[in-house]
């Protein structure tokens, strides 16, 4: 008889690890959104404002 050794996971799951890899995945994706919060971006210096000539405007009824 030979030795035969099983490599697929098949039935036997388990599920702690299962809930590892979760909380694994979700604390990353948690810090790249605390680093990404943590990021000040550069506000514009002016006011932008842009005018809109009256004859551009179309009423829609």
């Amino acid at each position: 008889m030979q030795f035969y050794k099983k490599t697929s996971i098949g039935s036997s799951v388990n599920p702690l690890k299962i809930i590892i890899k979760v909380v694994v995945v979700l604390a990353i994706l948690l810090g790249i959104l605390v680093l990404v919060s943590k990021i000040d971006f550069p506000s514009p210096n002016q006011l932008i404002e842009k005018k809109i000539p009256q004859e551009n405007l179309k009423i829609v009824k």
